[in-house]
């Protein structure tokens, strides 16, 4: 590690996170109001995840630029990056303000050139494939820089996805950390239903050569000492299991909430929650 990086290793702090995560969580509804629709369960069940990687697990140099690299494979939950980039001053909060309009930059899915976006992803089943190349290219190097990765479950159905995960344990990267945002629905259906024998995945990536943890992946806490428990001699993956629409009870686990805007009264029932447990 450089002399100007700053590692965040004294633990994580869990009620400052909870409190990012409900603040983000409003957020994400707010912007929902200004357009017709935009994908609020996937982003609201990585969130903790992509939370804990950007607030504990990524490096940081003393501009305060990022060391390490993350890839959001699910490019259609953008908008738990987008919030969380706003937050650390990377996006502007006008940029959120005009989300999907013909004024913004900020599309459904993130787009390569935007601040704080490293690929263009939401093409799914490629973000994996894109993040072993970049932490290859890294081994190469010499440069101790991790790539942080998330996964849907869904997208895992892409043949690219396995190619990847056989590839990287061949190529002895090990500055490569996946996640997966296992909450077991791909669009509007389970996967336990449709694909049943995409289960168990652990299982599965373990025998493709790679240190894997299954945690619940809105522990936040939890996922950052898994992360930085491991082993770090073959690339790594924390499978998260999660609940679609996390966080408002009549989002959680409805297909319905994949691609929508809730109605005023919707929206106003949602922040109440939020509010209600907000610590």
């Amino acid at each position: 590690m450089s002399s100007d990086t700053v590692r965040f290793r004294n633990g994580f702090d869990a009620a400052a996170g909870r409190r990012r995560c409900m603040s983000f969580r409003r957020r994400i509804l707010d912007v929902s109001q200004r357009v017709t629709a935009l994908h609020i369960a996937p982003a609201f069940s990585c969130l903790e995840m992509v939370d804990c990687i950007y607030h504990g697990l990524m490096r940081r140099r003393a501009d305060g630029t990022f060391q390490d690299g993350f890839l959001l494979s699910k490019g259609h939950g953008c908008m738990a990056q987008f919030v969380i980039l706003e937050a650390l001053g990377i996006l502007a909060p006008e940029e959120l303000d005009r989300y999907c309009s013909p004024q913004s930059r900020l599309g459904g899915h993130p787009d390569y050139g935007t601040p704080g976006i490293e690929a263009a992803t939401g093409s799914l089943g490629h973000g994996l494939s894109i993040a072993l190349g970049m932490a290859y290219a890294d081994t190469i190097r010499g440069d101790d820089r991790v790539t942080y990765v998330m996964l849907g479950d869904g997208e895992m159905e892409e043949g690219s996805t396995w190619e990847a995960l056989m590839m990287a344990p061949n190529l002895g990267v090990r500055n490569l950390v996946g996640f997966i945002d296992l909450n077991d629905f791909q669009g509007l259906g389970r996967i336990s239903d449709m694909h049943p024998n995409f289960y168990p995945i652990g299982e599965k990536i373990t025998a493709f050569g790679w240190e894997v943890v299954e945690i619940d992946g809105h522990d936040a806490p939890a996922v950052f000492e898994a992360v930085t428990a491991r082993q770090g001699d073959k690339p790594f993956m924390l499978v998260g299991r999660t609940v679609k629409g996390k966080g408002v009870s009549y989002m959680e686990n409805v297909p319905i909430w994949h691609y929508r805007s809730p109605n005023p009264d919707e929206y106003r029932r949602a922040i109440d929650e939020l509010c209600e447990v907000s610590p």
